[in-house]
């Protein structure tokens, strides 16, 4: 895929956050959503603070969207709210990619969601969820939490403290079946697993390690020691891979990543991750094609 096509793919299909009240009317807040967005032309804002390359990207942490609420300090890799830039819609069916620091004793109040995969991954704290198909639970670190939003699910998420932040990744995924019956569902990992190795966390598939998603895509946690070094072999060829560098430093084949550095690359067999330093990393494996 050229430069071209992926500017063109990444400002198309992105969807919008939207679901009726029983009153019918529309419900939508300026935090947790998404625009609808016009189709620009080829390179119509250059971002000159990312890098696209023939079949990679790369996204500096510095360059990420940036929205302070107060109660919510969110990082935004992708266009989301408040934050456009049509260079950053979306890595093939990777839409969202949220890096989210709330306080104490507060969250987001109950809001829908409808035809999206959605991914919750606590990094610090206790994080609270409540959804209208009846779950109430609490997910910290080692948890990983998804929810099928389909036909539409409403659900708030609270910081279950009052004296401590939470952070958490939010990831929504564009699902390869729309309208399912809506389903949540979450895990608890062992960090062990994923010691200078890659830990399966999410796939297609019911049976296999982690949770499973409606779309052909695998995320992986791995914690490396400095200087170790280890091939990441596709599940699926056609498929892109989505790096983000949790902590520490790392080069994937020789690009230098540093904290919550962001890097895809597709048309690709496999990829070398080597660790600069000690560090966490959040590989994504996902279609290009939405």
């Amino acid at each position: 895929m050229n430069r071209n096509d992926f500017i063109k793919k990444g400002l198309m299909g992105t969807g919008m956050f939207v679901a009726a009240s029983a009153m019918g009317n529309v419900i939508t807040n300026d935090i947790d959503e998404l625009k609808e967005l016009e189709i620009l032309g080829f390179n119509h804002i250059p971002n000159t603070q990312s890098t696209l390359m023939e079949n990679a990207v790369l996204h500096k942490a510095e360059s990420r969207g940036d929205a302070n609420h107060g109660w919510l300090h969110s990082r935004h890799t992708f266009s989301f709210a408040n934050y456009y830039n049509p260079e950053r819609m979306h890595f093939g069916v990777l839409r969202v990619l949220n890096d989210d620091i709330v306080a104490g004793g507060r969250g987001f109040g109950t809001h829908p969601h409808d035809n999206m995969e959605i991914i919750s991954i606590p990094l610090e704290g206790d994080l609270e969820h409540k959804d209208s198909i009846g779950n109430v639970t609490v997910i910290r670190n080692g948890d990983v939490q998804i929810m099928s939003a389909g036909t539409g699910i409403q659900h708030s998420e609270y910081n279950k403290n009052s004296d401590k932040q939470v952070n958490f990744l939010q990831i929504w995924v564009f699902p390869n079946k729309k309208n399912v019956t809506p389903r949540y569902d979450q895990i608890t990992l062992k960090s062990t697993d994923r010691h200078n190795t890659f830990q399966q966390i999410l796939s297609p598939n019911v049976d296999d390690a982690g949770v499973w998603i409606n779309q052909n895509a695998w995320f992986h946690l791995s914690q490396f020691d400095a200087s170790h070094s280890q091939v990441y072999k596709m599940k699926d060829k056609t498929n892109g891979l989505y790096i983000f560098n949790l902590n520490g430093d790392i080069k994937v084949n020789d690009q230098s990543l540093n904290t919550r550095d962001g890097y895809g690359i597709w048309n690709v067999d496999e990829v070398t991750i080597k660790a600069d330093s000690a560090a966490e990393i959040l590989l994504m494996e996902v279609p290009m094609a939405i």
